[in-house]
């Protein structure tokens, strides 16, 4: 008898995404800690290592929540539009959530990537800055759990729902 281990599944991604999207704001916060000069349009901000490391750690946690629910949800795929207007349910809605989940980590890393690597040490140029890169990244975070979670469950849906379908036309040859 198979465990259905989904549900725990769900739980980590979800308490990936949340720690990810606290690490990304608690990273704004110690950016923002930091002395700043601003001449016109250029704001010179001395780089947070404390923020360097918060971001790091939450684009990590970010893309191993990724990782996680796409590698165990499996890739649910469809190739034209008719074969999407005639998949099941849980098969468009598993595309869907595919879709908008790729797009929010590719927003939420690209925003955790830039406001990392504006702290990193290695920064010592003024440039025209803006702020809010590291927390809109952290709340990319919490929107990619409730993308990724429900991918995964219609995703799971999907592939039991096509095994049980094989397992009824297998048993329908055997009797004729």
């Amino acid at each position: 008898m198979t465990k259905n281990y989904g549900f725990l599944i769900c739980i980590l991604v979800m308490v990936l995404d949340v720690v990810a999207g606290i690490l990304g704001i608690e990273a704004e916060i110690a950016q923002n800690k930091e002395k700043h000069m601003k001449v016109w349009i250029f704001e010179c901000r001395y780089p947070s290592y404390h923020a360097f490391k918060l971001g790091l750690a939450a684009a990590t946690l970010l893309a191993l929540a990724h990782v996680i629910a796409h590698l165990l949800g499996g890739c649910i795929c469809v190739s034209s539009k008719q074969q999407y207007r005639l998949a099941s349910a849980n098969r468009q809605l598993a595309v869907a959530f595919l879709i908008f989940s790729w797009i929010v980590v590719a927003v939420g890393m690209s925003m955790l990537i830039i406001g990392t690597l504006a702290n990193s040490r290695s920064r010592k140029s003024c440039a025209m800055f803006s702020r809010r890169f590291l927390s809109i990244g952290g709340i990319m975070c919490f929107i990619h759990g409730l993308f990724t979670v429900p991918y995964y469950v219609s995703a799971t849906a999907t592939r039991r729902e096509e095994e049980k379908m094989k397992e009824n036309a297998s048993q329908s040859v055997r009797r004729t």
